[in-house]
């Protein structure tokens, strides 16, 4: 156990200082060719609920049953070979500095007016359409990935490492991940992903909602209200939200930011109107300069989380 704690730590700070190298191969690139050469044989003719269920289970069981043989080997060889293997395999599966560099992608020509650019960084992040973006909505698209991905990209594969070790982390990337490729309402994917979205919102519905809750509890109360109204509202908004964990995230951002997220967005021509989140009063406009202040939320959580889920575990196995 406490080489486990050890392992999660080098992975953090490997993330932190390091990331994700562009030239380096990346599990997630596997998984994602996997399920993408999947998809083609098996998103065909009837039963195809059934059959994304079938390729939830080949992608998610060789994915947790490959590092359990990885991390186990490693072990055997040597306690420190363990560590290390663990280690590298936890801060491959995080995107604490990938995430804070691609939204200073778009900070960085927004806060100098070059708008073109901001709209072309942001479209490598959001999957909306950003060519008409005004400032405000390029601040509040950025703002809203840098929230949600807090979770996703962060404490939730933070959450599966501390009960699963790496093997469960690289579950849950392979889990967001066929969510990612597969888990969509249209008619190609409606039936086959079902099964990928269902379980995607499953394995974050612990994990988002304590990330919204240390936003609330540690982050900069940047309008000043009351941690009781702002923890109301967080609830409240959070419900609003389509996804059934990611309005606990930006309603929380929003809230701690006095800004507003939600509203209009555009998909490939076709307008979605979700439900506005935030103070209703008071308000500040939505920014660049709350881009960085996304950012510093990201981080203060991330570390946060960290040390409490840290702590947690060591108390458990001195108790034990």
């Amino acid at each position: 156990m406490p080489a486990h704690f050890i392992a999660i730590a080098i992975g953090i700070v490997l993330d932190r200082i390091i990331g994700d190298p562009p030239n380096w191969p990346h599990p997630v690139k596997w998984i994602g060719t996997s399920i993408h050469n999947l998809t083609k044989l098996l998103n065909k003719g009837k039963l195809r609920t059934m059959k994304g269920a079938l390729l939830w289970l080949i992608i998610c069981g060789v994915t947790f049953l490959l590092v359990i043989w990885l991390v186990s080997f490693a072990y055997r060889l040597h306690l420190l070979a363990g560590i290390a293997v663990e280690g590298i395999l936890v801060a491959a599966g995080l995107a604490q500095k990938s995430l804070r560099d691609a939204a200073l992608l778009v900070y960085e020509p927004l806060q100098s007016g070059e708008m073109k650019e901001a709209r072309e960084k942001l479209s490598w992040i959001v999957g909306r359409d950003t060519d008409k973006l005004n400032a405000g909505e390029i601040s509040r698209a950025t703002i809203e990935t840098v929230s949600e991905n807090t979770s996703d990209g962060i404490t939730a594969p933070l959450f599966w490492a501390f009960l699963l070790g790496a093997p469960g982390l690289w579950l849950y990337k392979a889990v967001n991940t066929l969510d990612s490729m597969v888990g969509y309402k249209d008619d190609r994917y409606l039936q086959f992903g079902k099964v990928s979205a269902r379980m995607d919102d499953l394995f974050n519905v612990i994990p988002s909602r304590i990330t919204g809750l240390l936003i609330v509890l540690f982050t900069l109360n940047e309008g000043g209200l009351s941690l009781g109204k702002r923890f109301r509202g967080w609830l409240r908004d959070a419900k609003r939200h389509p996804s059934p964990n990611s309005g606990y995230l930006e309603a929380a951002t929003a809230w701690q930011l006095n800004i507003q997220l939600g509203g209009k967005n555009t998909y490939r021509g076709v307008t979605s109107e979700r439900a506005k989140m935030g103070p209703l009063k008071d308000l500040v406009p939505t920014s660049a300069s709350h881009i960085r202040s996304s950012i510093n939320q990201m981080h203060v959580v991330s570390w946060i989380f960290w040390f409490l889920f840290t702590a947690i575990g060591v108390l458990m196995y001195a108790i034990a």
